[in-house]
């Protein structure tokens, strides 16, 4: 039997993270052959992660990395069961050093098996579950290229965001990341109304009127003034002809409340204005360019970063969140 020396017991704990019981145990069933010692280690990682692969892990951190010229981004989670372990300063510098070779891949299973330290990243997730004793996972894993790439990450650590501009302005890093915060707050689902699916949005405008008819059958009991119940959600619903029509209408109303014609300009562009609105619900949830932006609510996210410089645009985005 090899003799098992304390500061070989601290090696192998400085190199896993394991206890100091499990790597002197490691160390003697190994007979003191560290490679063996830290196999060893990872086969009581599989055996943990396969009696608690039903387990919820919700809990963890969100990182985020941009390379050194701003033009590519990375961000993940990297999951465990409990806040306890999420908040421990070694399962968090781990997620840090994990994200300092994220960059180098683009999608969750290239990094997954990534050379990391001794073994690949899928090899540390499953050591790291038998050390801790939790179920421990890499969540989700996004990236995004771009001429200028901004990050953001939120205070408790567990939402991250990137946001992709069209050039690099003078003020991009602070632009990227004012738009990286707009992600991870309001959790736009698309850029543009125009990235809207037929079948979504015929899908979401059913749902969505029956939802404001079944609230207006109680708000007629209680004789509460009723919602409004639009006809459409999305800009992607309303083409020229659409808008031509509802001009029309208008006018019609107006003719027949006696306006005289000489002054619809003054008021058809604001009923018209407020038609656009009504039947445009769904962009301003989740459309990131007509979200209003965080900052200032009288503006939008496009606006915005108009005001900045009217030639920039918003190219992408991506986000993660533990427990979305």
């Amino acid at each position: 039997m090899a003799d098992i020396k304390a500061a070989d017991v601290k090696k192998l704990r400085d190199m896993t993270g394991a206890g100091m019981m499990d790597c002197k145990k490691a160390l003697v069933e190994a007979n003191g052959d560290f490679d063996e010692a830290i196999a060893i280690l990872r086969k009581k990682g599989q055996k943990v992660a396969a009696k608690r692969a039903d387990r919820e892990s919700s809990e963890g951190v969100a990182v985020a990395r941009v390379n050194d010229d701003n033009t590519k981004g990375v961000i993940f989670t990297l999951n465990c069961e409990t806040d306890f372990v999420a908040k421990n300063d070694d399962f968090v510098n781990l997620a840090n050093k994990m994200a300092d070779i994220a960059l180098n891949y683009n999608t969750k299973d290239e990094f997954l098996a990534a050379p990391f330290e001794e073994g690949t990243i899928a090899d540390k997730v499953i050591e790291q579950t038998g050390v801790i004793g939790e179920k421990i996972e890499i969540g989700d894993f996004k990236s995004l290229e771009a001429p200028f790439v901004g990050s953001y990450v939120h205070a408790n650590k567990k939402i991250a965001s990137l946001a992709g501009l069209s050039k690099a302005v003078d003020n991009a890093a602070e632009v990227s990341r004012n738009v990286a915060m707009q992600v991870a707050a309001m959790k736009p689902l698309v850029l543009s109304y125009k990235d809207f699916t037929p079948e979504f949005l015929e899908a979401e405008t059913g749902a969505r009127i029956a939802a404001i008819e079944k609230d207006n059958i109680e708000l007629a009991r209680l004789g509460k003034t009723l919602k409004h119940v639009p006809k459409y959600i999305s800009k992607a619903q309303l083409p020229d002809e659409v808008i031509a029509q509802a001009k029309a209408d208008i006018e019609a109303e107006l003719k027949a409340q006696g306006k005289p014609e000489k002054i619809w300009d003054r008021i058809v562009p604001g009923k018209l204005q407020r038609f656009i609105d009504d039947n445009t619900t769904l962009d301003k949830e989740a459309c990131l360019l007509d979200q209003d932006y965080i900052k200032d609510g009288n503006i939008t996210v496009e606006a915005y970063v108009k005001s900045v410089d009217p030639e920039l645009e918003i190219t992408g985005f991506q986000r993660v969140g533990l427990g979305d």
